[in-house]
């Protein structure tokens, strides 16, 4: 699977949170998980505003404790993802592979991944009463961001081997299968 990053792209308390977040796009999440930082509207940042401006106004957490925890969440995501050609290779090993898809039902029917079928709260049940948990269950979007925490959610329910699409299926069709259609999100900007 997908191996740790060893170097890291550079943070300090002076990077604008737009450019962090471009960085370590999994960085808002972390930080709502630790400090309850960016996850609402009461607890929001601007994106010109500084890591340094955001830990001040946030309890005066230390800047390189949040830089270490968003390095460390960083490297926990690279560990959950799995990339477009490592699937392509599951999917000919494993007829029965598990492939979700987290987005939306018109996004699925526009265009999926083959023998992937859209996670419904159906689907999650039927997952959680009878798939074993220690196969691999794949998880995709269109970027490779929203299921990421999908994944975390199935880990967090004992499926160790779920793994997210890096990419999700935009960077698949590109690196896989070009027959499947790109396309774009108007909310996504």
């Amino acid at each position: 699977m997908t191996e740790v990053i060893e170097s890291l792209p550079p943070l300090a308390g002076d990077t604008r949170m737009v450019d962090l977040l471009l960085a370590y796009p999994g960085a808002q999440r972390a930080l709502f998980a630790r400090y309850h930082i960016g996850g609402c509207r009461s607890c929001g940042f601007q994106p010109t505003e500084t890591l340094a401006q955001v830990c001040e106004r946030n309890e005066n957490i230390s800047i390189s404790e949040a830089i270490e925890h968003i390095q460390q969440s960083y490297q926990s995501d690279v560990r959950l993802k799995i990339t477009p050609l490592e699937l392509a290779a599951l999917m000919e090993k494993s007829s029965d592979l598990k492939i979700l898809d987290v987005r939306s039902r018109e996004e699925h029917e526009a265009v999926c991944i083959p023998s992937s079928q859209l996670m419904t709260q159906e689907v999650i049940q039927k997952i959680f009463d009878t798939y074993s948990k220690s196969e691999p269950v794949i998880l995709y979007d269109h970027h490779g961001d929203r299921a990421l925490d999908a994944t975390a959610y199935f880990i967090g329910h004992g499926f160790s081997e779920t793994k997210c699409l890096e990419g999700g299926i935009d960077a698949y069709s590109i690196q896989v299968d070009p027959s499947l259609p790109r396309y774009r999100v108007e909310m996504e900007d």
